[in-house]
């Protein structure tokens, strides 16, 4: 009998997991948040992630449940692990990443680069933290935020004043405040772990953001010597290791003026800094994270072609779909692999990504710009 695997979030990461589930024989199932979610080809369920007997009811006939967020409630994780569930990542290794304050405390206590930073609970000791680090810094939300959601560069402390409210409300009752970094680039490392310990790591990857969301990521990083790769892979296996994380890991890093490397953020699930690897590598974050939640054998994370750049699609057309506008694109550019996301186009969302390949990393960069042109206007 097949492996059955349940993806709780219905979302593209979801999506994008079902390709290989079909390859490697899987049955993957998937518990959506709404009628018509990016992967609705393969939810088996809808309803809400919050309610452990909807989540329960959804995982009683898989043999392990992973994940397409992090957001899933700990009360609920526990639930499923009471149950006998195998759940991976576990409900410990989620607590990282789903409160920035604690993947803070952890990250600091391994002794891994982090900027300066403070939980901050009023005016007053953000304040203190601004008079101590050149009068600016970067505020963010505990939890909930992505994609430029809850972070916010403020220079008085009454700039997070509302943020202070709405925490003192949900009863976490502190903000992460840290030092506004200078930065040459940003940087991502992902890796992907199995419980039995074995570890893979892909090569580092550039990253350029716009207002907030990852718009460009090239494969390997430009201009990073050996031994920033492997200070960034150590950085990570040390994090998938400490922390026990099953799955694939992204640690999202600046690289600072004077060449250091500091950690950002975190997340314990395929993340869009890895979508190149589905046509650029010889393993898929996406199928290596299958593998890793049911203990498989990790899979070579080779690339194919010295060079792969994964350009977001980011709002789509004003007028019809991606679809629409395939053909012309599939005349011009036969060699960009698309990926459609099957979502509605809205500004600034995330509806699909294309990558290219090549031994030209100018060439290879100016194909993806140009096919992402086909469907953004």
């Amino acid at each position: 009998m097949a492996y059955r695997i349940g993806v709780i979030g219905g979302g593209q990461l979801a999506r994008m997991m079902v390709p290989p589930a079909v390859h490697l024989g899987l049955d993957i199932r998937v518990l959506a948040e709404a009628e018509g979610s990016s992967a609705a080809l393969a939810a088996t369920a809808v309803g809400d992630y919050h309610d452990a007997d909807v989540v329960l009811a959804f995982a009683r006939d898989v043999d392990v449940v992973t994940f397409d967020h992090e957001h899933v409630p700990q009360e609920v994780l526990r639930a499923l692990v009471d149950a006998g569930v195998a759940v991976h990542p576990s409900p410990e290794a989620l607590a990282v990443a789903q409160d920035k304050i604690v993947m803070r405390e952890r990250l600091s206590a391994l002794g891994l680069p982090v900027p300066a930073w403070a939980a901050v609970r009023d005016a007053a000791e953000l304040a203190a933290f601004l008079d101590g680090h050149g009068g600016r810094a970067v505020v963010k939300t505990p939890r909930g935020g992505y994609d430029g959601k809850g972070v916010r560069v403020v220079s008085a402390a009454d700039q997070a004043d509302d943020w202070f409210a709405v925490v003192a409300e949900g009863g976490d009752g502190a903000l992460l405040v840290e030092e506004l970094v200078e930065f040459r680039r940003e940087l991502a490392q992902l890796v992907a772990r199995r419980p039995s310990g074995q570890v893979a790591a892909w090569p580092l990857v550039e990253t350029v953001q716009r207002d907030g969301v990852c718009a460009e990521v090239t494969a390997p990083a430009p201009d990073s010597d050996g031994a920033l790769a492997a200070e960034a892979e150590a950085i990570a296996r040390t994090v998938a290791e400490d922390v026990g994380v099953t799955g694939v890991l992204a640690v999202e890093l600046f690289e600072t003026l004077d060449g250091r490397l500091l950690i950002n953020e975190l997340a314990m699930r395929p993340h869009n800094t890895g979508h190149w690897s589905i046509d650029g590598a010889v393993t898929s974050q996406f199928e290596q994270h299958l593998r890793a939640v049911l203990d498989l054998p990790l899979g070579d994370t080779a690339p194919h072609r010295p060079w792969s750049v994964m350009v977001n699609v980011l709002g789509g057309p004003a007028e019809g779909t991606m679809a629409d506008r395939l053909p012309a694109l599939m005349r011009d550019q036969p060699g960009a692999k698309v990926h459609d996301y099957g979502k509605d186009p809205r500004p600034g969302r995330k509806v699909g990504h294309v990558t290219t390949t090549g031994a030209d990393r100018g060439d290879v960069l100016a194909r993806a710009r140009a096919a992402v042109g086909f469907f953004e206007d």
